[in-house]
């Protein structure tokens, strides 16, 4: 099988998850929307712009799960409306923000959905962040490794399990 750049699509070979695990091949498509309690922290130029326990996780076939965030858990004076859109075929339309700490500005790090599709309904005005320009992303404790590529925002850690779409070499998944 080829794919638009003329090269050989290698199918992934998943890796199996341990106990505790979970492989992003056992996620659904289309995603799915679930809370989760798990302590979601976000620090940029040294400050904590971000710490929640009652986030929202989008799990997707072959992604590391994204994290949106409730406004009332992000400082929100760090969060700046920054121009452009893009479509997703199962939220809607997003929105971007830069993030602006002490003169530090990170320009289209985060993103929103205002009116999202009703299956996703409940991130409406949560924000999801890039982990890769922050100084950390962390869940639980654990600092998170950003999905590949830089266009998607997935958050990977010890126990979530891939290979993780994201780079050139994934495009035909």
């Amino acid at each position: 099988m080829f794919n638009p750049f003329n090269q050989i699509v290698n199918k992934p070979i998943p890796i199996p998850p341990q106990q505790g695990q979970e492989s992003v091949w056992d996620y659904p498509r289309p995603p799915r929307l679930e809370d989760t309690s798990k302590l979601i922290e976000i620090v940029c130029n040294g400050v904590v712009i971000a710490k929640t326990n009652k986030a929202k996780r989008v799990l997707e076939t072959s992604h590391p799960p994204v994290y949106y965030i409730s406004p009332e858990d992000i400082v929100m004076e760090y969060v700046i409306p920054a121009s452009g859109t893009s479509f997703c075929e199962w939220k809607g339309l997003a929105i971007y923000y830069s993030v602006k700490v002490n003169g530090k500005l990170l320009e289209k790090v985060a993103w929103s959905y205002p009116e999202p599709t009703e299956a996703f309904s409940s991130i409406k005005d949560y924000i999801a962040f890039y982990p890769a320009p922050m100084d950390g992303c962390y869940v639980n404790g654990e600092k998170v490794t950003p999905q590949p590529g830089g266009f998607y925002g997935g958050w990977i850690t010890s126990d979530i399990v891939g290979p993780f779409k994201g780079d050139r070499s994934s495009m035909g998944w």
